[in-house]
């Protein structure tokens, strides 16, 4: 089991959840009922922070998963830890001003490319198997496949 990176997708998802108190305070700060998802705009910029996370953990954490069981645990975790500053780091200038958010989105979208690039999976490797072979394919490390009988 990879524990590192399982630490790492709990601070992922507590990381997630002071977003949305973010949002909360924000509600309560500046006067904004739910449902309202707009208003004041230092209010739509703690929403567009939680939303903007939201939107990244479907990418981020699939991509976290793969690379921690295909390549490594520490160095997911490390990759993770990477984003999470990334996703800090767009919190504390988007909260300053919108112009200022380029920096923690390219950091955290940083890391997702480099876990992308490097975390293969079973569907990669079945894709270099022909219908023939399929039968004989098993995946080995999700790198590349290796086929009974020496073919590779």
């Amino acid at each position: 089991m990879p524990r590192y990176t399982a630490l790492v997708t709990l601070l992922a998802i507590l990381f997630y959840f002071s977003t949305g108190y973010g949002v909360v305070l924000a509600r309560q700060k500046f006067g904004i009922p739910a449902p309202a998802m707009s208003g004041h705009p230092d209010f739509d910029r703690a929403f567009r922070v939680q939303m903007n996370t939201l939107e990244w953990m479907p990418i981020f954490l699939p991509l976290l998963w793969l690379f921690a069981f295909y390549v490594s645990d520490v160095g997911a975790a490390v990759l993770g830890l990477v984003w999470i500053a990334g996703r800090i780091l767009y919190l504390v200038n988007y909260t300053e001003a919108a112009g200022k958010r380029g920096a923690g989105f390219a950091v955290q979208g940083a890391a997702c490319v480099v876990l992308l690039r490097s975390a293969p999976s079973p569907a990669s490797s079945a894709l270099s198997c022909t219908a023939d072979d399929a039968a004989r394919c098993t995946f080995t490390a999700g790198r590349r496949p290796s086929f009974a009988g020496g073919m590779s």
